[in-house]
């Protein structure tokens, strides 16, 4: 027994089960809000530096490390620090700047302090069973204080630390500020002489470093880019071009210094010479979890190049469009996220996201300066919890939420709902269509109404129960005031806006999308809108996929799946039948010839490859494999697939830890999933059989299973 015994604590050790991996740590949140402020400035504007235009946040310079040790053996660790720093063990100063330290048996308390102006203050500390892990604590103020005696303070009194941020930075050469994302070499497609020049063809909208190889000479290069063949000619209006002049370059490769999104690439010739140009494609390393497969070839193309369109606005954060803004706004980050979910379910690139938004305290300005921004960010948070179950990034970050819902509830009316002040942006959509953004936007209501929800359900997690009965109250307060304000019986629907007391005429679609949306009207006020807004032929028309996104899915929630499948063929359909090979920011059916590729007053400032034209891999994931949570991060779901008009589907939805798979024709659906649990929904009037498990009726031609992870599941009937 003795011999055995042994044998499993070795085995133990050796697998390293009794010590986690170290890795660098830092304080949290302030690797992405520097990430953020290293990429959102590398903008360009024909070569001129373009910034945001919105508050910027810096990192904390000098931080504290600390860790409370309980050692059996004496032990030394090794001290990898980004910054200068200092090191003291129960106190005291340690002289120099070790890199190896060696601690006695016994308690103690280790505390690094780490000053860096440039880049995040970050360490990596490896020993025996030591490490820099989760576990490790930091603070930005450690309110220490030496009397005349020359005794420290006790500084665990008044300093507030938080759980050190640490991301997969797991080797001691590889520190925060030398993130970079991964390269891929791609060739031309296709080069001919256009002008005075050469134009290159890459085959697909993509982004990265050009490669001249064999680069030699005296002179200029010149470099005009463009997603379009239009926009790479126009060298007077392209919205990105690059020029270098070289004194003599020495025949080698030479790479553009900054990454640029392209399909096409216009060289003007010029007395340097050159063998031929190639890309190095930069890309996040993700693995694509979820897919989507159906009898229908243009829906199967539409689903790839939404997930391509994903992939390449999925870089070091989530952004808008590849081209022009290459910025992180919290809109376009809201829809990216929910397409995450069914497609890569990368939880770090959310979080990441969502701490370079909201920034840090205190807060001077709505984020991105939208209001309609800020109430996405909440909503965002809410989504992050349903489908991940992270309760401790909520319990971490709820102060950041608590004072930035702070600044919204100071900039109520008197009737305790948000009007656009000065210095704020009421965005809701790029319209065709005139509206109103002053007085009391009714749209802004309810995405406010749905963030106090959110903080409602963050205080409860972070138990802050007074805080959760406070958001509770303002939230039925709000609802009982948003019925009476916009609702008008005689157009079925939701008004616009009120200003000064009176209620507009206009009817828009977004506040009657989002109130199906949220599940915030009653059966009759649903239907009202569905015929009076939704399927209504004369209603006001969207033309972005920004908000399609979001009027498909209300649809979908209202059972209307052949009328969506009609217009995913449509419309994204129409953007590939012009050559589309990514999605667009804002496609209008009428516009004809380059009309498709102006926007912002520029012939060419529509971005051909926006995140938020993504939005089928969402619909067909959530509303057609039907596949979505119950319970914070899967721990129960529910499967109801719809078929639509297709003959067949099939796809796998990913989960925190697994996936869960469905697939359906006209004679059976067959279900497995590799965590939690949950029920299969389905209608059919012919008697259902399945091979495992008990079927139960739920209403006429309505049945549910209760489907149990690692079982195969097979039901067979008649399935419309």
């Amino acid at each position: 027994m003795m011999k055995i015994k042994i044998i499993f604590l070795a085995l133990l050790f050796s697998t390293n089960l009794f010590a986690q991996q170290a890795t660098w740590i830092y304080y949290p949140g302030d690797f992405e809000i520097w990430l953020g402020n290293e990429m959102q400035n590398r903008r360009t504007e024909r070569g001129a530096f373009f910034p945001p235009f919105w508050k910027m946040d810096s990192h904390y310079v000098l931080v504290e490390f600390s860790k409370k040790l309980d050692l059996k053996a004496s032990e030394t660790i090794a001290l990898f620090v980004e910054g200068k720093y200092n090191v003291k063990l129960d106190g005291k100063l340690l002289t120099g700047n070790p890199d190896k330290i060696t601690i006695p048996a016994g308690k103690h308390s280790l505390n690094i302090k780490v000053f860096n102006q440039a880049n995040v203050p970050a360490i990596f500390v490896a020993g025996t069973t030591i490490a820099s892990d989760a576990s490790w604590m930091v603070t930005f103020e450690d309110k220490e204080w030496i009397d005349e005696s020359g005794k420290a303070s006790d500084t665990s009194s008044g300093t507030v630390y938080l759980n050190v941020g640490s991301w997969n930075f797991n080797a001691s050469d590889t520190p925060p500020s030398r993130f970079g994302l991964a390269v891929q070499a791609r060739s031309v497609v296709k080069s001919v002489k256009k002008q005075k020049g050469d134009l290159l063809d890459f085959g697909r909208e993509t982004f990265g470093y050009l490669v001249f190889h064999h680069l030699k000479g005296k002179g200029n290069l010149n470099v005009y880019y463009g997603e379009s063949e239009e926009e790479a000619l126009s060298t007077g209006t392209c919205e990105t071009l690059d020029s270098f002049g070289f004194d003599q370059f020495p025949e080698k490769d030479f790479v553009v210094p900054v990454s640029k999104a392209f399909r096409y690439v216009y060289v003007e010739d010029n007395p340097l010479s050159y063998d031929s140009v190639s890309t190095l494609y930069e890309y996040l390393p993700l693995e694509y979890k979820g897919d989507f497969r159906c009898n229908d070839e243009l829906l199967n193309e539409i689903w790839d190049v939404s997930a391509y369109t994903l992939h390449l606005t999925t870089r070091e954060f989530f952004i808008d469009g590849i081209k022009r803004d290459r910025w992180v706004w919290s809109g376009d980050a809201c829809q990216s996220y929910l397409m995450n979910y069914y497609l890569f379910f990368d939880s770090p690139s959310v979080s990441r996201t969502l701490l370079n938004l909201r920034g840090k305290d205190p807060v001077s300005s709505h984020i991105n300066t939208i209001m309609d921004y800020t109430f996405y960010w909440f909503i965002s948070i809410y989504d992050y919890y349903a489908y991940t179950g992270d309760a401790t990034f909520i319990e971490r970050f709820y102060p950041r939420m608590q004072s930035l819902m702070e600044y919204c509830l100071s900039r109520r009316n008197s009737n305790g709902m948000m009007e656009g002040l000065a210095g704020d942006w009421v965005f809701i959509d790029w319209a065709d269509f005139k509206m109103s953004k002053a007085g009391e936007v009714s749209f802004e209501q309810l995405l406010f109404y749905r963030s106090l929800e959110t903080m409602a359900l963050c205080a409860g997690i972070a138990n802050r129960p007074e805080d959760r009965m406070k958001y509770e109250k303002l939230v039925g307060d709000l609802y009982a005031k948003l019925i009476p304000a916009f609702w008008s019986e005689e157009k079925k629907a939701f008004v616009h806006n009120r200003e000064k007391g009176v209620m507009s005429e206009q009817v828009t679609p977004y506040t009657n999308i989002f109130a199906v949306l949220f599940g915030y009207l009653d059966e009759a006020k649903t239907q009202a809108v569905k015929q009076s807004v939704l399927l209504n032929p004369d209603a006001l028309k969207i033309t972005t996929p920004y908000m399609r996104f979001y009027e498909l899915e209300a649809l979908c929630l209202l059972g209307e799946h052949k009328h969506v499948l009609k217009e995913i063929r449509d419309y994204w359909g129409g953007m590939l039948q012009l050559g589309a090979t990514s999605f667009w920011e804002k496609y209008n059916p009428n516009e004809t010839g380059t009309e498709h590729l102006a926007m912002y007053g520029r012939p060419f400032g529509k971005s051909l490859c926006h995140a938020w034209g993504a939005s089928p891999i969402y619909l067909f994931g959530k509303y057609f494999l039907g596949v979505k949570p119950e319970t914070a991060g899967y721990k129960t779901f529910s499967i109801k697939p719809s078929l639509g008009d297709l003959q067949w589907m099939e796809g796998s939805v990913p989960t925190p830890e697994g996936k869960i798979n469905v697939y359906m024709d006209k004679k059976q659906i067959k279900v497995s999933a590799s965590e939690g649990e949950g029920y299969l929904y389905f209608k059919t009037a012919s008697r259902p059989q399945t091979n495992i498990g008990t079927i139960e009726q739920t209403a006429e031609n309505e049945y549910k299973l209760k489907i149990e992870q690692n079982k195969k599941y097979i039901i067979k009937s008649k399935f419309q």
